[in-house]
Parts: C-alpha cells; structure tokens; sequence
C-alpha cells in the first residue's frame, strides 16, 4: 500500500507541473522549435477558445497527452488522425470489428490502458494533461470521477457532447440531436487541435454517407416502427431522442418509438413496449450478455408474443460502438436502411 501511494504521489505531482499545458492561458509553445504543432498546424493557431456543454475554454496550446474512454470516443480520437496527441485510452474488449475500419491503425498506434472502468489513478499514472470521456462514459458522480475532480489534479477535460446535461444540475443527457453532437465534436475537437481541414471533411463525407442511406427512403408511406432493446430484464434500457440511435433509426427510415423521451440512454417498463408495438426490434451487440442470448430473451419472453417484430421475426443486430455516439454511426445507418427497405418490401407484397 505504501508504495502505491507513493508512486500515487509521485505521479500527481508530475502530471500537476505538466498536465496544466492544456488549459488556459498557458506559455508554452504548442509544437517544437520549428513552430509547428505536430498535426503541421501553425503554433501561431493557438490560443484557441471552445466551447462544450455549454462551457467555454481557451486553450494556449494544443492538448499532447489525452486519455479517451470508451471506444466510440477513442475512435473520434482516431478519425481527427489525433493518435499522436493520444497517452492511451480505456474501454472494455468489445466484440466490434477493429480491423476494417478506416482508422484500425489507431488501435496500433496508443496504448490500451483499461479494460476496467477509468479511473484517477489510471489519468494520473499515463500523465494526461486531458480526459475525453462523457456523462456515464467514463464522468460519475457516484465514483469521483468528474470533470471538477480531475480540474483539481491539473487535468483538463473534454465532454462528449451526446452525453451533455439537460437542464444543468439534472440527470437528463443530451442537449442535441445525436449526429448533431457528433458533427458538434468533430469540428471543435478539430478547431482545438488545429485540424480543422481533416474535420470538416470527416464531417462532409458522412453527411454524404447518411444522404445516399435517405435517398433510399420513399418521401412517403408508412416507415416501419422501431424499438432500440440494450439490456435489462425487468425493464428495458433503451435509446431515447439524444441517443445516437434515435438519428440511426430515424435517417435509415424507420419510426423511432421512443422519439418522444428527452433523454439518451433511459429505462422503459415492458408495457410500455408491448402497447408501442414496434415492427423492428434493433439489438445493441456489446457487454457479457451476446445478441444471441438477448434475441432468445425477447423472442421467448410472454409479455413481447404479441408484439409486431417478434411475431414476424424482425430482430437486427448493431454492435455498441454503432450505437453510441462515433464514426462509425452514418455506417449503422447504411446497414439499417438496408434492413428497413426490406421490412417495406416484405409489408408491400
């Protein structure tokens, strides 16, 4: 115990006379001698001023050793090409694909640090002058770990903009449309480090991406009803109107039966679904339970018999990181537009 609270100690120290480099009003230069930041920008970019959650931040230079958590998180990290500004990231071994997406290399390149949940020992011991985590990705009050707890160790935060409070103190998240936060994030994490050519264009190749999905969406008919199952037994957690499967299953063209709770990740009794009757239920493939053993659940579970989408066998699979806010989301809406086109077609003949 000594020696880890030494070594504790030791590392708060470092990380308070070094970490402090990205946050405000900070001397040092951004890059090296050349007066380049390593993404080739300028150092005279900075200071920079952002804004997330509603707070705004300026920044004197660029953050150089960020801690992600999660994989949708990590993965925004790698889309912006940020590897090099990265000390590691933390998140579950998820079944996700990790080879064929544009940004594998990513997986490579940083450290994984955790497979565990984050905490300030892991922060301090990769010597993070930023955490990028959001509200139940990572931030909890129960545990300690908050934005204002790692401001008082000299690290800086970035929240993910899906999982922003609604209405400040409240427990409510999301303060905007789900591809909204994640266009939100991608801009302004680009304007933070200077990459704002990569970001804008990552943001104008999947506003194309979810175009083409729509373009195959009639204008009008009925859309097929759908419910977002992520787990639970006595209730259901599902994805309400700030969730990034709100945005998945609206654009892909499907009517999102949950549209109308202002939340991201909440938990609905049963009735609610059953009275609901949605024609597709979508799967959230992730955690120790696999989308095997939940189809099984709801496919033999009474109260759901009647329901549309498990009479007529329509269950369809994403994986977490699909789901929660990423790069991979106008992706999801592609593969469930596809799906959907073939629920209309089946209900047409």
């Amino acid at each position: 115990m000594a020696k880890r609270t030494a070594r504790t100690t030791i590392a708060l120290l470092t990380v308070l006379a070094l970490a402090t480099g990205c946050g405000a009003k900070v001397a040092e230069r951004a890059g090296g001698d050349d007066g380049k930041t390593s993404g080739g920008k300028a150092a005279g970019h900075y200071p920079v001023t952002i804004e997330n959650c509603g707070v705004k931040t300026t920044y004197d230079k660029a953050p150089q050793r960020v801690v992600t958590n999660d994989v949708g998180i990590t993965e925004i990290m790698f889309a912006l090409g940020l590897e090099d500004r990265m000390a590691g990231y933390v998140a579950p071994d998820y079944r996700a694909d990790r080879e064929s997406v544009p940004w594998k290399d990513g997986y490579e390149k940083v450290k994984w640090l955790s497979k565990k949940e984050i905490t300030k020992e892991i922060v301090l011991d990769a010597k993070a002058d930023l955490v990028f985590a959001g509200w139940n990705y990572g931030f909890s009050e129960g545990r300690g770990f908050t934005p204002e707890a790692l401001k008082k160790l000299g690290v800086g935060s970035y929240v993910l903009t899906e999982s922003c409070r609604n209405g400040g103190a409240g427990k409510a998240r999301g303060v905007m449309p789900p591809l909204e936060a994640l266009y939100t994030d991608l801009t302004t994490l680009g304007k933070l480090f200077g990459v704002e050519d990569r970001s804008a264009q990552l943001v104008a190749d999947f506003k194309k991406q979810v175009a083409e999905a729509q373009a195959g969406v009639p204008a009008d008919g009925k859309r097929p009803t759908v419910f977002l199952y992520d787990d639970g037994r006595d209730k259901a957690v599902t994805s309400g109107a700030f969730a990034g499967p709100h945005d998945i299953i609206t654009k892909a063209g499907g009517d999102h039966v949950m549209k109308d709770v202002k939340d991201t990740w909440p938990s609905v009794g049963w009735e609610t679904v059953v009275e609901r009757n949605p024609d597709v239920i979508v799967i959230n493939n992730y955690g120790d339970v696999t989308s095997e053993q939940k189809k099984e659940f709801l496919t033999s579970f009474p109260p759901l018999a009647d329901v549309s989408a498990v009479k007529n066998d329509r269950i369809f699979v994403l994986d977490y990181v699909d789901l929660v806010e990423s790069p991979r989301n106008p992706a999801a809406i592609a593969a469930l537009a596809r799906y959907l086109k073939g629920v209309r077609g089946a209900e047409g003949s």
